[in-house]
């Protein structure tokens, strides 16, 4: 019985795509793999994980907050309780390997494996490199990165170019009519895609609602998701400017839908983002968020917008120019088939594989 240890947590970006690689773990092992995630206590993966069917230990660790807060205080002790803890956990478990997705989450029990002598390996799923990565990547076996150039933060013979792992097909989406009409949409018109994410976002719903009346009366389509966050304000604000051609919603219940019922998209640049849109193939906007560590999504975004591959606009000229750069985009077919042709080549289908296929290596 092969045993594995994946740590990550904290984000969806850092939990799916260890869960990606526990189900391809499976696929090929089968009952001959037991596999124990490790998350912080509190965070959203000592949820998600346990409802997806596997097993998970919280340690009680916490992140340092960047304001001045009495949080801080309490973070040493957090971080004794937590290798602690870790160690308890490894010599329970007694795992062949342990795979740290980021997150402060993956350090204790990454820190403990090494110690320990246990084969290491480390997902960055950004373009640059978080704190807990960086420290943890100069014992680590393995470094698995999605971005070229990350010998910046890493032992350059330590890195192998995986991608990030994402859940779902988005390579062989769903016919586009029926796709459509899930949103009562059209199929025959040009449809934009707006997506802050399930908890939504402030800047991109602004720049819809400055722009409504406008897309309201137009020819193009709309499938905007406000987020749960800003749900009631923004039924509020458009309850009696209802219009047939924006669908909108606190959540999309398919994203598959949405993503092959559009044209264009306009999202943030987290790294579970990004790599799901470098497989869709579609064009994008990113609108990087600037509230991140080390502002990694704007990095995310720049190694795309770069090689013509995305267009990137700031938060803060988003509400302004977002919207009508979308438009303008859509008059161009040939910029639109261009930067599908460039994004679509900066995927990786395989990437839980590859990953899997070092795991696997790394242990025999």
């Amino acid at each position: 019985m092969l045993k594995v240890i994946l740590s990550g947590g904290g984000t969806g970006g850092h939990i799916y795509p260890a869960v990606s690689v526990a189900e391809e773990l499976h696929k090929i092992l089968g009952d001959k793999v037991d596999i124990l995630f490790v998350g912080a206590e509190g965070k959203m993966e000592m949820d998600k994980i346990p409802a997806l069917g596997y097993k998970i230990v919280g340690l009680p660790v916490a992140g340092l907050q960047r304001r001045l807060t009495l949080k801080n205080l309490a973070l040493p002790f957090k971080i004794v309780k937590s290798l602690n803890k870790a160690k308890s956990v490894i010599k329970k478990f007694n795992p062949d390997i342990v795979v740290g997705f980021g997150g402060y989450a993956s350090a204790p029990i990454l820190w403990t494996a090494q110690k320990a002598k246990i084969p290491t390996v480390i997902q960055e799923q950004n373009s640059y490199a978080g704190v807990t990565n960086k420290i943890l990547s100069k014992k680590a076996d393995k470094i698995c990165v999605a971005y070229d150039g990350m010998n910046r933060f890493f032992p350059d013979e330590k890195i192998i170019h995986t991608g990030n792992p994402v859940r779902g097909n988005f390579t062989n989406l769903s016919e586009r009519t029926i796709a459509s009409e899930f949103f009562h949409l059209s199929p025959y018109k040009k449809t934009i895609l707006i997506t802050g994410g399930s908890l939504g976002t402030r800047t991109l719903n602004n720049a819809v609602l400055k722009y409504y009346d406008t897309l309201k009366d137009s020819d193009i389509q709309i499938i905007w998701q406000t987020g749960k966050f800003y749900e009631k304000e923004i039924n509020g604000q458009i309850e009696n400017r209802k219009a047939d051609n924006i669908w909108h919603g606190a959540f999309i219940e398919r994203m598959d839908y949405a993503y092959a019922a559009c044209d264009i998209i306009i999202a943030r640049a987290g790294a579970s983002t990004v790599s799901e849109l470098c497989l869709l193939g579609k064009p994008v906007i990113f609108v990087p968020s600037p509230n991140v560590a080390e502002d990694h999504q704007t990095k995310n975004a720049l190694a795309l917008s770069s090689v013509g591959a995305a267009e990137l606009i700031k938060d803060s000229d988003a509400v302004e120019k977002v919207i009508p750069a979308a438009l303008e985009l859509l008059k161009d077919p040939e910029k639109m088939a261009q930067m599908s042709q460039k994004i679509r080549g900066m995927g990786i289908v395989d990437s839980a594989s590859r990953i899997t296929d070092i795991i696997l290596k790394l242990i025999k």
